[in-house]
């Protein structure tokens, strides 16, 4: 596994997108971000297995450079179990069993728009369509679930939405349960289309995520603002 440090570095070294390097590049000198990278880096000097590989704690923004994002999906940690995250919120590898969460998004999307569900969970092609699948913490460590919350990586995320809050106009922010409501909380719904409802996790998805139709409600507004649709529908082989 790549050394969990090694993302972590000077916005002049940093891998990121040129697009959110622009936006996010100064956010990489801070002192926050020096005292998350200390702790990434004691969490592996402990031998401690952090999620996902380091080469994919930015996909997110990699797949949905600045200038192309359309909608975003706020998630909260990414997944603990082996072989499940790979940087987008929601999404797990090909070939990794459904997460509940996912499964209930599937349902929703097909009492939406008709889409049948998925046979894998991962949602590249929402991704390289301009849905930043964000989660607020980019990182987690094996087998405990929330293990890196209030360490910096909220920080970092809470400028990126900030920053799509005050230079794009016209997205889609899909805020599902209260984490995600109170994180977008600061959108400007003059500018953007917010879409909230509970969280599709099964202790709350019959709360109100069901007939939530956020998939059609999200076209509806991109096709009014003369922007192309996002084709939800996820091909049958994952795309890359």
């Amino acid at each position: 596994m790549a050394d969990q440090s090694s993302q972590i570095q000077p916005a002049r070294a940093v891998k990121l997108h040129p697009s959110w390097l622009k936006v996010l590049g100064e956010e990489f000198d801070k002192p926050y971000m020096k005292t998350l990278r200390a702790f990434l880096i004691s969490e592996k000097q402990q031998g401690k297995q952090v999620f996902p590989a380091s080469d994919h704690w930015f996909a997110a923004f990699d797949q949905a450079p600045f200038d192309k994002v359309k909608v975003v999906v706020l998630g909260q940690d990414p997944y603990h179990g082996p072989n499940q995250a790979h940087g987008l919120c929601f999404s797990v590898l090909p070939g990794v069993a459904i997460p509940p969460s996912l499964a209930n998004i599937y349902k929703e999307l097909e009492s939406d728009l008709g889409i049948p569900p998925a046979v894998h969970g991962c949602l590249n092609h929402w991704a390289n369509q301009g849905v930043l699948l964000l989660n607020a913490t980019l990182t987690v460590t094996a087998g405990q679930a929330g293990a890196h919350q209030n360490q910096g990586w909220e920080t970092l995320t809470d400028r990126a939405i900030q920053a799509l809050n005050e230079e794009r106009e016209g997205l889609v922010f899909i805020l599902w349960g209260s984490y995600a409501q109170k994180k977008g909380s600061f959108i400007d719904q003059q500018k953007h289309c917010v879409i909230r409802s509970p969280h599709p996790s099964p202790l709350s998805a019959y709360r109100g995520f069901f007939g939530s139709k956020p998939f059609s409600q999200t076209n509806v507004y991109l096709t009014s603002r003369a922007q192309k649709a996002i084709d939800w529908q996820l091909p049958t082989a994952p795309s890359t």
